[in-house]
């Protein structure tokens, strides 16, 4: 294999069997067969048998395995079949709905797949990334990202950013006839410039893949699957501590050593939370599912949980405070006069220029059809984000011409003279004052505003470069309207109110940018430019985005440095970009937005994708995000409290009673209908009032909230012994039967009052399938009792006289769950 970079165009071309008009379609067919996909890291899919292997490996799911292992050891087959049973729920649920999570996720995916030009059979055409192959011709302009790695056949004023491979922070210039730099790769991304190129390497084989491969991991836990695996452990500590005790207890007061055990283990089993993992899944999968109705996909499925947790935004102005829709309102001469002359310069400008086609390009091109055919283009100099400017050299009358637009204090350091009547003049000092008198009077009144200079040189100079836009004759000004949204107040409101701060990251100037911000009513606590930004230290950076809004003139390194000043001060940071220059804040940010019709590199390196660049799309993702959070954690408090209770309930009957307080068959049995009961709880309804406030992951709290709420459960526990001893007089059978219903009942229905911050039933009612199934597996429980199974199980119908009490025992509880309930929240703020 040749060295690509070495030889020359035609020896590359000879090798690869290509030319400059491309392959043929069938020769892409042939080579994606040959080759495979271009994709840099294949993830071998698991097998389903694989993905359901793994999800065994979950701890909690561990515990119940060894417990059925030792139940069926010393000969309790039912014992093991119904801890297995539990396991397999368990596993099953969680991998069903991840699975179809993940089939419906890729559906939505495949609508934000990047693309790229490419030329084949002498027509250019947009493909999929995946779909390039080895003697593609690419064509490449600013914004795009590198598809594969290429030689690069032809380049005008090319820069790339290559920092994913090389750690460089500035971008490297390329061209087409140095072996050094005749290359680009796949992960690069162009930040100015044009090229053409022929992909040499593609997936695995390119220098991104060979990294790639060799890096590849899963993403870094959030706050939330942290907080998840303290709980997890947290409650395996407490299950192994207590049913060693019960163990110990239980042998020296009973003496009879395998009766023991196997309480003890039916007991670990009783306080295990197993379907915390399905819990976790289902209720993330619904939540994708939910944005995506709502006009967002999620790429990555975990941020969900940081998106719920956001409580500041960075965003640009352009289309999500404004329309987008923006409209060349004004061209005029340095008086703030309208002069067609500036109108046709600017056009020539944007009419020629190749790199990325802009917002104000595209207005300028819609303003008004003009002629310039006539003025044929020489050369071009490309927009960069250093100099924030784009030239083009076209031929005009008896010489060249170079015009010049772009941001006004820029074309102002680059101007010896302005046209003024058809006379030039001088610039100095106090005319640069005067000058900029009449771009800032234009900002104050919302329009964004461009300079537009000319330089004429002599027509034997074709080949121009940014050295060559000095010297220039300052045109006049073309000035843009982009209106604010009208639903961008309510929205800002919504956000705000929901704890949610924005912050505005933009690269456009002041006065245009507190107009805008002045008339959505946005409450500006402060304004601070580039300047402030690059010489303030980082102690000095934290006080500055602590206490202000609006950040203008910013550049990406700016952007970056801002939101990790603001993940410092341990804020969740969601960052809304579309452009190139947005790729370092999207890669940073907590949570990475972006929009269908953004830059590659912005959908590429983006969390979550917005089908519409709207904050109300924002405000309602951030609603689901908030909801799929409140459902997890309303099981992790009940879980939390219900085994608490149950530690308690049993120390006590191990210490005091003379026999066991449920036969090890029954403990297993009435947890495997209480997890049953639990499916219900992803689809459960989440009050309004609680997605207004950000709450985040706090297992202190969840720790005072189990050791508050637990023992409630208890004391009915104990009046429930108390009943069934003092006035049934109950023997073992009957005294377990008791239990059994008094411990299923209250556990299953206590969730109707954990569920909400507010009063059951009378304030907030809960989603139908939970109604159904804890009332479903609550019938359950007391057919058993009443039927042929009964006696295998242990069990004798209790009295009327029971039913009675217990229903009034049930109904106290709850209230005074209730009470508790309320109690806490005022105290610790916590629902």
């Amino acid at each position: 294999m040749i060295d690509y970079f070495k030889s020359s165009l035609a020896e590359v071309f000879d090798e690869l069997k290509t030319s400059e008009k491309g392959l043929p379609e069938e020769e892409v067919q042939k080579r994606l067969k040959l080759y495979g996909l271009n994709r840099p890291v294949v993830r071998k899919e698991k097998s389903i048998p694989a993905q359901i292997l793994s999800r065994f490996m979950n701890p909690l799911v561990v515990v119940l395995l060894i417990i059925a292992g030792f139940s069926l050891f010393f000969g309790e087959q039912i014992s093991a079949l119904l801890v297995l049973m539990m396991a397999v729920l368990s596993v099953f649920l969680s991998f069903f709905q991840e699975y179809r999570a993940g089939k419906e996720a890729e559906k939505l995916r495949e609508m934000v797949r990047t693309t790229a030009t490419v030329v084949r059979g002498g027509r250019p055409r947009e493909v999929k990334l995946a779909q390039i192959v080895r003697g593609d011709i690419v064509d490449l302009s600013a914004g795009d990202m590198v598809p594969a790695d290429i030689r690069i056949i032809s380049c005008k004023d090319l820069f790339v950013n290559q920092a994913s491979l090389t750690g460089e922070s500035l971008p490297v210039e390329k061209c087409s006839d140095d072996p050094l730099a005749n290359a680009a790769y796949m992960g690069s991304s162009i930040v100015s410039g044009t090229a053409m190129g022929v992909v040499v390497k593609t997936g695995l084989a390119t220098r991104f893949g060979e990294m790639a491969s060799a890096i590849v991991s899963a993403p870094p836990p959030t706050s939330f699957d942290k907080g998840i695996n303290e709980f997890t452990w947290l409650m395996i500590r407490f299950m192994s501590v207590l049913v060693v005790f019960i163990f110990v207890v239980n042998f020296f007061l009973k003496g009879n050593l395998l009766e023991s055990f196997l309480f003890a283990i039916a007991v670990a089993v009783g306080l295990t939370p197993e379907m915390l993992p399905m819990i976790v899944t289902v209720n993330l999968s619904r939540g994708a599912m939910a944005m995506a109705k709502k006009e967002v996909i999620v790429k990555r499925l975990s941020s969900i949980q940081n998106f719920g947790a956001m409580d500041v935004l960075c965003t640009d102005k352009t289309g999500t405070l404004t329309l987008d829709k923006i409209v060349l309102e004004k061209h005029c001469d340095v008086k703030g006069r309208e002069d067609q002359s500036v109108l046709v310069q600017a056009y020539i400008n944007s009419y020629y220029q190749t790199g990325l086609k802009n917002l104000l390009d595209k207005a300028i091109l819609k303003y008004e059809k003009l002629l310039v055919k006539q003025f044929k283009k020489i050369d071009e100099i490309p927009f960069d984000f250093q100099r924030r400017i784009m030239s083009v050299v076209v031929d005009y009358n008896a010489h060249h011409r170079l015009i010049a637009k772009g941001a006004p204090e820029e074309i102002f350091a680059r101007c010896d003279s302005y046209e003024l009547d058809g006379a030039l003049h001088p610039v100095h000092p106090s005319v640069i004052e005067e000058l900029k008198k009449e771009y800032d009077s234009l900002s104050a009144e919302g329009f964004r505003v461009l300079a537009v200079a000319y330089k004429d040189v002599e027509k034997s100079k074709t080949a121009f470069t940014r050295e060559d836009e000095k010297a220039l004759v300052l045109k006049g000004y073309v000035a843009f309207l982009d209106p604010p949204k009208p639903s961008a107040k309510e929205a800002i409101a919504a956000l705000r109110k929901m704890g949610v701060e924005l912050k505005i990251l933009t690269g456009d100037n002041e006065l245009v940018t507190r107009k805008i911000c002045s008339e959505i009513e946005l409450d500006i606590q402060g304004l601070a430019g580039p300047e402030a930004v690059d010489q303030a230290s980082d102690p000095e950076l934290k006080d500055l985005v602590n206490k202000t809004t609006i950040f203008v003139r910013l550049n990406p390194a700016q952007k970056e440095r801002i939101i990790i000043a603001l993940q410092r001060e341990n804020r969740t940071v969601g960052f809304l970009g579309d452009g190139i220059n947005d790729g370092a804040a999207l890669r940073v940010a907590d949570v990475g937005i972006s929009v269908n019709n953004a830059a590659d590199i912005a959908k590429e390196l983006a969390d979550i994708i917005l089908l519409r660049k709207s904050l109300r799309v924002l405000k309602d993702a951030v609603m689901e995000g908030r909801k799929t959070f409140g459902n997890i954690t309303k099981y992790v408090k009940m879980g939390a409290s219900s085994n608490f209770g149950n530690m308690l309930s049993m120390t006590g009957a191990t210490l005091f009673l003379p026999f066991l307080p449920m036969l090890p068959i029954q403990i297993l049995l009435n947890n495997f209908l209480y997890d049953l009961s639990q499916v219900g709880v992803p689809s459960d309804e989440v009050d309004n009032d609680y997605t207004l406030i950000l709450r985040l992951w706090n297992l202190k709290l969840i720790k005072y909230f189990m050791v508050i709420i637990g023992p409630v459960s208890s004391i009915f526990d104990f009046a429930t012994f108390g009943m069934m001893l003092f006035i049934f007089h109950a023997s073992q059978p009957l005294f377990h039967t008791g239990w059994f219903l008094e411990s299923l009942t209250t556990q299953t229905l206590v969730i109707y009052v954990i569920r909400t911050g507010k009063v059951p039933f009378i304030e907030s009612w809960p989603s139908l399938f939970l109604m159904l199934t804890s009332i479903l597996i609550v019938t359950a429980g007391f057919g058993i009792v009443f039927s042929p199974l009964a006696a295998p199980l242990g069990f004798v119908v209790p009295p009327l006289l029971y039913f009675v009490l217990m229903f009034l025992m049930v109904a106290v509880y709850l209230y005074l769950v209730q009470i508790v309930k309320v109690w806490f929240i005022r105290k610790f703020g916590f629902d």
